[in-house]
């Protein structure tokens, strides 16, 4: 079975060098560069299957690289920050990361992350998707069409670009329409947490799916969590 291949963007020698380890001990292939230029270079000539990118990297930053990659690739991207209530951790997540891990972190904390990552990349039409696949043909919310069979989303008969966490939160509000689905559930069956995690993931990754399919096509249910109005 071919090995996962992960790029790592770290400009810390030693944590770069450590975790790099940690990842090839556990069966990842892992290509570790110390800038942001570098960082590119490296998934443009390699298409690693999963980037992990550190927040404050030389050259370039994580969040542009980031950004960068959104652009070319919809290629699962985590990114690390020191500061668990830092902006950087928003603004990652808004420029197209799909999670983060604070640093310091457990390699096994961070492999189990990445893991999860995989996964649900690895079947994003799957899980809620095979609820809301039940119906005949495609699912149909005013002017947005969602075909869960070939996992597509039209809007007003335009297609919707979608990353893989974004049609996996589409489709889990898709299985049950009007009905208010929380925060931590979202955590749970979107992104496949078996521990609490921060749910500004799921905050960032709804505003970023507003923006693609409506801004009121989800409604925030005040104290309670979001639901997809039918």
């Amino acid at each position: 079975m071919t090995e996962t291949h992960v790029l790592f963007v770290e400009d810390d020698d030693v944590i770069r060098e450590a975790t790099q380890l940690t990842l090839e001990r556990d069966g990842f292939t892992v290509t570790a560069v110390p800038n942001g230029i570098a960082g590119l270079e490296s998934f443009r000539a390699r298409r690693p299957d999963i980037a992990l990118l550190d927040v404050m990297v030389p050259g370039m930053d994580g969040v542009s690289l980031c950004r960068r990659i959104r652009d070319e690739s919809t290629v699962p991207v985590i990114m690390l920050s020191a500061r668990a209530d830092s902006i950087d951790v928003v603004l990652g997540l808004e420029a197209g990361a799909d999670d983060y891990v604070t640093k310091p972190f457990d390699g096994s904390v961070l492999v189990a992350r990445i893991r999860a990552v995989l996964r649900r990349f690895g079947h994003a039409g799957r899980g809620p998707g095979e609820a809301a696949g039940a119906a005949a043909g495609p699912l149909r919310f005013g002017d947005l069409e969602i075909d869960t069979d070939g996992m597509e989303v039209r809007r007003a008969g335009e297609p919707v670009s979608l990353t893989p966490t974004e049609m996996r939160l589409l489709l889990e509000f898709s299985a049950a329409p009007g009905t208010v689905l929380s925060r931590d559930r979202l955590l749970t069956s979107v992104w496949d947490y078996e521990w609490g995690g921060d749910t500004r993931v799921v905050d960032v990754h709804v505003q970023r799916l507003r923006g693609k399919i409506g801004q009121d096509r989800i409604e925030t249910v005040r104290g309670f969590g979001y639901k997809l109005k039918g």
